[in-house]
């Protein structure tokens, strides 16, 4: 059977998440709108999955700390998560972590390294490419948490237990990156957006599909963690 995963869609506008997201899942999704204040009144899941946004953890909007504190709940009661770059961030201020602003923005196709050890990368080579948006990042990952990827921008991924979290978009298709891109003309020079765009090649994105393996390792640990009777869906709801 698929596992049944949450997708926790925190875009503002979120037809590329959702189009995105359901083509590399290969799992039942139900997706909550989280900006709207949308979120699940049942923990009866296999696993969830936080998506990026524009927003910042630490900005004071009702609907962010919403999310958390489900989603706080939701990691108490054993859910397997997935986070991605927004998501990996507000993971890791749930769980004790640290998210600061950056200095600079990290945008385009850039190399990440990974430790070989962690089984969400799984079947990824230890240096692989990725694109990646991001102005915020996680200075210090939660206590008892590992970092098992990163560049020269910082950390890159985590593991918490049942908790993974990636920096990166490893969903991203070559028309959600220029997309993104052309959207940053009020963060960036028009001289950086270009040279951003100038990478978005087949070249670079085939070589970035090798990080959409994570999708299928995660939903292979939550069926698996369910399966163990420990996972939600395997119990009843409180």
């Amino acid at each position: 059977m698929r596992p049944r995963i949450a997708l926790l869609n925190a875009a503002h506008d979120g037809e590329d998440n959702r189009r995105n997201f359901r083509r590399e899942l290969d799992a039942d999704l139900v997706e909550y709108d989280v900006t709207e204040r949308e979120l699940p009144d049942t923990f009866a899941f296999d696993g969830c999955l936080v998506t990026g946004s524009r927003a910042s953890v630490y900005w004071d909007e009702p609907w962010i700390r919403d999310l958390e504190a489900w989603v706080t709940d939701a990691v108490d009661r054993d859910i397997a998560f997935l986070g991605v770059c927004f998501g990996h961030q507000l993971l890791a201020h749930a769980l004790g972590g640290t998210v600061e602003p950056m200095d600079e923005y990290e945008i385009g196709y850039r190399t990440v390294e990974h430790d070989g050890e962690n089984e969400l990368l799984a079947g990824v080579d230890e240096s692989f490419t990725v694109f990646t948006t991001h102005s915020d990042r996680v200075a210090e990952v939660p206590p008892g948490a590992t970092t098992f990827a990163e560049n020269d921008y910082g950390v890159h991924g985590f593991r918490k237990e049942n908790v993974f979290s990636v920096q990166f978009h490893p969903e991203y298709d070559p028309g959600t990156a220029e997309t993104v891109t052309k959207g940053k003309d009020e963060q960036l020079s028009d001289e950086r957006i270009e040279t951003v765009l100038d990478g978005v090649t087949e070249e670079n994105y085939r070589a970035a599909c090798e990080a959409k393996q994570l999708f299928d390792n995660f939903t292979e640990f939550a069926a698996r963690h369910a399966d163990g009777g420990t996972g939600a869906a395997a119990a009843a709801d409180d």
